[in-house]
């Protein structure tokens, strides 16, 4: 018994010191005193012995067992304290060297524009309304006046996904919601994507728009110019102007198209308002009686102010971009030019 203790000492002090990781302690460890282990395995050969030789076998049996124990565990403090080092050293920070920068995010050039917007229609208090992008035939055509036979019906400029759902194809829709749910008077705007079967320089098959609407009694097209010279002002700059010219939409009745004086040479000519000092921005006018009644309102009590622009165009002019892909082509060289 002697002669294995012996034995087993010297397996355990070479193996000890050639123990380079924790990992390898482990199995070290596993292989002498686990429950099958070498020492372990010296407690089976007791039955071996005569009873008055137990004893004493049993005594230098656990005084070996305690040693290795005590071995394995000194070990183990040493290796921990290493590799606690080693850590150390491999996530040494050198405050000296230079720093990792990274870019801020920042907002798309088309939300500045909506931003700014928001911002100067809630201050005229106006409230924001968020029709859905999905929307069924009546509220994109229907309940706006908009013909059976017009152009805009046709499956080649509108996205259909059945014969009555489509994607919408201007943020008028919020407009009839609002006439339906909210009590008048009032007075919203309504952001958002639009879609359609359009692709070129200048457009897109899905861009934004914005849409207002104020209900209200005894309105004029004198309350729309103020309010869109208001506008006008606040985006470009104070002194800007504004012009109505006659038009056309179904939904309103007298329509206008809405110019300003031009943001790059303020009205004196330029390539950008091919010389006339004006440059179209929106169109609006008086709410059609027909769209009010087939909203369930009294034209004869109320009437109404409606207006939409288009965000892209809007921060085309504003910042010098000439193609609408350019928005959205996701090159960091051109975003980065918008950076707030």
């Amino acid at each position: 018994m002697e002669n294995r203790i012996r034995e087993l000492k010297a397996q355990i002090e070479s193996e000890a010191a050639k123990i380079a990781s924790l990992d390898e302690l482990k199995e070290v460890r596993f292989k002498y005193l686990s429950k099958n282990g070498a020492i372990p395995a010296l407690m089976k050969q007791l039955g071996s012995l005569s009873k008055e030789e137990r004893p004493a076998a049993g005594k230098v049996i656990n005084e070996f067992k305690v040693w290795a124990t005590e071995l394995f565990d000194e070990s183990e403090k040493d290796l921990a304290s290493k590799a606690l080092l080693k850590r150390y050293e491999d996530e040494a920070i050198d405050v000296t060297m230079p720093s990792k920068t990274r870019k801020a995010g920042h907002l798309h050039p088309v939300t500045l524009v909506r931003n700014e917007l928001i911002d100067a229609f809630t201050g005229m208090g106006f409230t924001v309304f968020e029709g859905p992008e999905i929307d069924d035939d009546f509220h994109n055509f229907t309940a706006l006046n908009v013909s059976a036979d017009h152009p805009a019906r046709d499956k080649q400029d509108t996205f259909y996904i059945n014969d009555d759902l489509l994607l919408r194809t201007h943020t008028s829709t919020g407009q009839i919601r609002a006439l339906e749910t909210m009590e008048p008077p009032f007075k919203i705007i309504s952001p958002g994507r639009v879609f359609r079967c359009d692709d070129d320089g200048t457009h897109a098959p899905m861009f934004h728009q914005m849409e207002g609407l104020v209900i209200d009694k005894n309105l004029s097209l004198c309350d729309l110019q103020g309010l869109l010279d208001t506008l006008a002002k606040t985006v470009f700059d104070k002194n800007t102007k504004t012009r109505f010219r006659p038009s056309f939409f179904p939904f309103t009745e007298p329509s206008v198209e809405v110019d300003v004086t031009c943001c790059e040479c303020h009205g004196a000519g330029c390539n950008l308002c091919k010389g006339t000092g004006w440059i179209e921005i929106l169109g609006g006018g008086v709410v059609n009686r027909k769209v009010i009644e087939n909203c369930g309102l009294d034209a004869d009590v109320y009437s109404g102010l409606a207006f939409g622009t288009g965000l892209d165009r809007i921060a085309m002019l504003k910042y010098g971009v000439n193609n609408i892909h350019l928005l959205y082509d996701g090159d960091v060289r051109i975003s980065d030019q918008f950076r707030k």
